[in-house]
Formats: structure tokens, sequence, C-alpha cells
């Protein structure tokens, strides 16, 4: 009897490289390992959006490679595909850019880019606003999902916008009303 090899699935491959590009990297609390914020943004689209889509998974997963390690956009596009490769890039802000100039582009890039990297945005801003224990910075959270929202109204089509814009939409509430607390 012998065996067939089994090949990983995209979002394994994507959890392990993200895993290895983020080593030694931690949040702002300077504890939290950094890798934990993608692989929670996974599990949100997975768990409480309901998205179950490859490429949205694996971006999840891979979403702040480009903008936060050595990765390029043709390391991505070779392991993972040119729709993973687009979506992260969707998800890259564009440093060379002011950052009036930066905020426009990103989301000009996400409005345009596919729908998986605007649910990513989504489940990206959901776990920040969870994820952020200091009122300081409640305020941007705010902003962040409200930019998200915004960014995402014509994205009524797909029952799992529907899903994630009231789960961020919730959160906005919460967060606002901890601020006028």
């Amino acid at each position: 009897m012998t065996m067939t090899e089994v090949e990983p699935r995209l979002w394994q491959t994507a959890a392990s490289y993200a895993a290895r590009v983020h080593n030694h990297q931690y949040r702002k609390d300077k504890k939290t390992p950094f890798v934990a914020h993608p692989f929670r943004v996974a599990m949100v689209l997975r768990d409480i959006f309901g998205c179950d889509d490859e490429i949205a998974i694996a971006t999840a997963l891979l979403h702040d490679t480009i903008e936060d390690t050595r990765t390029d956009f043709d390391d991505i596009h070779k392991r993972f595909g040119r729709k993973v490769a687009d979506c992260v890039a969707c998800m890259t802000k564009n440093m060379l850019l002011i950052e009036e100039q930066r905020e426009i582009d990103y989301d000009r890039r996400l409005a345009a880019g596919p729908w998986q990297a605007r649910i990513v945005k989504l489940a990206d801003v959901y776990d920040n606003g969870l994820d952020l224990p200091r009122p300081g910075l409640r305020r941007k959270c705010i902003a962040r999902c409200q930019r998200a929202l915004n960014l995402t109204e014509g994205d009524t089509d797909r029952e799992v916008f529907v899903t994630a814009r009231a789960a961020v939409a919730d959160l906005l509430e919460s967060l606002r009303e901890a601020q006028r607390s």
C-alpha cells in the first residue's frame, strides 16, 4: 500500500509563510507576536464573517507581508499566484507617497481591486478594533472602521459583505460608546 502525496491547502502554505516572514515582529504592546494579527484576521473572515473563499483567506494571512516585511509582489505572486498577489498589493500602502496622497491612493486601489481585498480590509479593521486596548487609539480605529464601511457600501451583491459590514458596524458603535464614556 502506497500513500499518495497530499498537497497543503493554499491557506496552510500562506499561514506558514506569514509566520516565517513576520518572525521576531511584535504588535504595539511589544508582547504579542505580530503574526497573531494576520491569523486572527483570517479567523474573523472565516468564523465571524462566514467567508470560506481560499483567495480571501490567503490574502488575510498575507495582507501585511509586503508592507511590513522584506516580501515584495513578486514573492507573493511566485508562491501564491496572481490573484492572491493582486489582493495583497491592494492591501499595501504606497510608502513613496506623502500620507494624504497615500491614503487616497490606498482607498482608490482597494475600491478598484478584487472583492477579496475589501472583505479582508473589513476583517482587518474588525481585528484591530478589538485589539486596541488604549483609549488614545480609539479615534483612529473609529475612522478606519468608518472608511472600510464607506469603501464597501457597493459590495452588497455577496452575502458575506452583509454579515461583515454588520459586524464592523456593531464594533464601530461599541467603540463610539466607549469613547463617549
